[in-house]
C-alpha cells in the first residue's frame, strides 16, 4: 500500500506496511539516518521527529498514522548544520557519544519554536522524556537556553534563510 507523507520539505510516497514504524521508513527506504532507533518503545526519545511541528516518537508510531501529514527530521532542521541548536550543542560540546543527540534537538527545536524564552525549569520539563546514557544534561540546559538566545537576536537582525540540518551519519556509522 502506497503512503504519501511529507519529509523534510519533499513529498514521498513510500509502500510498505501500514504498521511498520516511521523510523524504519525513514532510515530505510528513505535514508535518513539521522533518527535513531534507542528503546523501540517510545520511552528514550532518540527516535523523535517532528509531525506538522509537534514531537513524536517515529519507533511507534505507525507510517500509516502520519499519511498525508508534515514531517521533520534532524536533516531537515537546517541545510547546512547552522541551526541556532545545532551551532550551540557544538558550542557546548553537549554530545559525548552522540547517539541521543538528533532527538534532543528535535525536542529543544519543538520547546524553542512554542517559548523563545525558556527557563531553566521549563527547558528541564520539556526535555525529561528524552534520555542521555552520557549525562549530558547540564550541557543540554546551556545549550539550550544559548540557542534560544541566537534565535531571539536573529528575530531582531536579519531573517534566516536556512531551512533544513545535515544530521544525517555517514553509512558506515548508522
Amino acid at each position: 500500500m502506497a503512503i504519501r507523507l511529507s519529509v523534510n520539505g519533499k513529498p514521498v510516497s513510500v509502500d510498505v506496511p501500514a504498521n511498520m514504524p516511521l523510523l524504519w521508513v525513514l532510515r530505510d527506504e528513505l535514508d535518513q539516518c539521522g533518527t535513531k532507533f534507542g528503546c523501540g518503545a517510545g520511552l528514550c526519545g532518540a527516535c523523535t521527529v517532528h509531525q506538522d511541528g509537534v514531537p513524536i516518537r517515529a519507533c511507534v508510531t505507525p507510517v500509516s498514522a502520519v499519511a498525508g501529514k508534515k514531517i521533520t527530521t534532524i536533516e531537515g532542521l537546517s541545510l547546512d548544520a547552522t541551526h541556532p541548536l545545532q551551532l550551540a550543542w557544538q558550542e557546548f560540546d553537549v554530545p559525548q557519544c552522540g547517539y541521543c543527540q538528533a532527538g534532543q534537538i528535535m525536542t529543544a527545536a519543538s520547546l524553542l519554536a512554542k517559548n523563545p524564552n525558556p527557563s531553566d525549569a521549563e527547558i528541564d520539563n520539556a526535555m525529561d522524556a528524552n534520555l542521555c546514557r552520557c549525562g549530558t544534561y547540564i550541557r543540554i540546559r546551556k545549550a539550550v537556553r544559548r540557542a534560544a538566545e541566537m534565535m531571539r537576536t536573529q528575530t531582531t537582525s536579519a531573517p534566516r534563510t536556512t531551512a533544513s540540518i545535515s544530521g544525517s551519519a555517514p553509512a558506515q556509522n548508522r
